[in-house]
């Protein structure tokens, strides 16, 4: 049985995950799945998920009742950094029973659920536990999100390394073109060496190209 329930996470803070998250919910609500997304652990805000806000928007559904409920953004801590950061600033543990709850509740009422994480793989939820590691213990196939800017093949192959070692099935690589750059000389290139990479070491895995919004 297919599983319904995916993490999106990538190479940085800075990758496009929030925007590559909201992107995919489309392609496959358009293809007839009800999806929804959820922002796991969610820092920087107070109340609300601008991530969730962002991936409502760009989808076009509007606030769900998911949101109102809570369902959506379990855990929501007020300074922007780290979660385990964040965590001890606001002096409150993260709950993971109530963010698992919360996710499996989702899966129950929809086809896919697409879980955002926070960062990249290697970012601390705890003083003993990286996101990587919930990510094996809850057994989530990955969709991961890099892009064509410098750094990023590094930035990268260092991610498919852990992946592979921990065997994460990777699911879905998104090829990020937002923002363009005036030359996509380095864009162009990382693209087809990342193409390249996973047809060699990854040949199951889907690689899409998520295109710049106008």
């Amino acid at each position: 049985m297919e599983p319904n329930i995916y993490f999106v996470s990538g190479i940085d803070t800075d990758a496009g995950k929030s925007y590559c998250t909201a992107w995919l919910a489309k392609q496959l609500m358009d293809s007839g799945r009800r999806v929804i997304t959820q922002k796991f652990i969610q820092t920087g805000n107070i109340g609300h998920s601008e991530d969730i806000d962002l991936h409502r928007r760009l989808t076009g559904t509007g606030p769900l009742p998911e949101d109102h409920e809570g369902l959506t953004m379990p855990e929501i801590y007020s300074y922007p950094a780290s979660p385990l950061l964040a965590s001890c600033i606001d002096h409150r543990p993260i709950n993971f029973d109530k963010i698992n709850q919360a996710t499996d509740e989702l899966a129950r009422r929809y086809d896919v659920v697409l879980v955002e994480g926070a960062g990249g793989l290697m970012v601390p939820l705890t003083d003993h536990l990286l996101t990587i590691d919930y990510i094996v213990a809850r057994r989530y196939p990955l969709v991961f999100v890099t892009s064509g800017k410098l750094g990023s093949v590094n930035h990268t192959l260092l991610s498919f390394e852990a992946i592979a070692r921990r065997n994460i099935p990777l699911h879905t690589v998104l090829y990020n073109l937002y923002p363009a750059p005036a030359d996509t000389t380095i864009q162009d290139d990382t693209q087809q060496y990342i193409r390249r990479h996973l047809a060699r070491y990854f040949p199951e895995t889907r690689f899409m190209v998520v295109p710049e919004l106008r």
